[in-house]
């Protein structure tokens, strides 16, 4: 009977997953079927709007290694503004959930710099580190990674229940031990979701940041010199890799949660 339960257990679960996604993939289907005919054949989509999505995917294989090449080196500065600025962002969170007053005050001036469109300070960068530097770019990828992280990781830090508190306070411990044991568990779930933020973001960064002087092998550069020679196949491939590579990003933070936040509710109710 166990066993009979246990495949009965199983089958619903599957069955509750496939109706979990099928909406996401009819929509990915249905997608992809617009942009291949509807657009080009019944709305007379010019080519050099968007091309046919077949002819994105042969330019994809075509120049499959230069796009390889393009696409790590955006990748590496993404990932390096993507580290470099959460880091910072946790830091500064955790600063500033131990002296609030001092966060009250610096908090409108986040976010007046929050503000700043990101292809304004783009030339800075470049002007700071060098126009084919990796680093112009990975600091608009950590700038861009930098407030949506500070603000989750403060929420979480600061979103403690008062008895947890008082708890940690009759034990007599201090405020390194209340940081450790129960504000920043608490907060995990808030940085990870800021981190799935942050990780497109990162993306962005680094491809915007390429706009403006880059490696002349990065997809910002291959994007530009494409749609400059009318190679717009190559260009739509290039945006193509630049997406596919910050869904994985995205995923491999997802999956990072999942295991570090094995223990937490919000993830026991996913994974079951």
């Amino acid at each position: 009977m166990s066993s009979v339960a246990s495949a009965a257990t199983d089958r619903t679960s599957i069955w509750e997953r496939i109706r979990y996604w099928l909406p996401a993939v009819a929509v990915f289907a249905i997608g992809i079927a617009t942009w291949q005919w509807v657009l080009p054949d019944l709305l007379d989509v010019e080519a050099f709007v968007l091309p046919r999505f077949s002819d994105v995917l042969d330019a994809l294989w075509v120049e499959r290694a230069q796009l390889v090449r393009g696409a790590w080196i955006t990748f590496k500065e993404a990932i390096g503004g993507l580290v470099i600025g959460s880091s910072i962002a946790f830091l500064s969170a955790l600063v500033l959930a131990r002296w609030r007053p001092f966060g009250d005050a610096l908090m409108p001036y986040m976010i007046a710099a929050n503000a700043i469109p990101i292809i304004a300070f783009a030339p800075i960068t470049n002007a700071w580190f060098g126009l084919l530097s990796p680093w112009s770019k990975i600091t608009i990828a950590a700038v861009l990674c930098y407030f949506p992280v500070l603000v989750n990781s403060l929420r979480g830090l600061t979103s403690v229940k008062p008895e947890s508190i008082e708890l940690m306070r009759s034990y007599a411990a201090g405020e390194a031990a209340t940081f450790r044991r129960v504000r920043i568990p608490n907060s995990l779930p808030y940085v990870f979701t800021a981190l799935k933020v942050a990780s497109v973001l990162a993306m962005i960064g680094a491809v915007v940041g390429d706009y403006f002087g880059g490696s002349t092998e990065s997809l910002g550069v291959v994007i530009l010199s494409s749609v400059a020679l009318s190679r717009y196949e190559i260009a739509w491939a290039a945006i193509l890799a630049a997406s596919i590579m910050g869904i994985a990003l995205y995923a491999g933070i997802a999956l990072i949660e999942r295991y570090v936040l094995s223990w937490h509710p919000s993830v026991q109710r996913r994974t079951t």
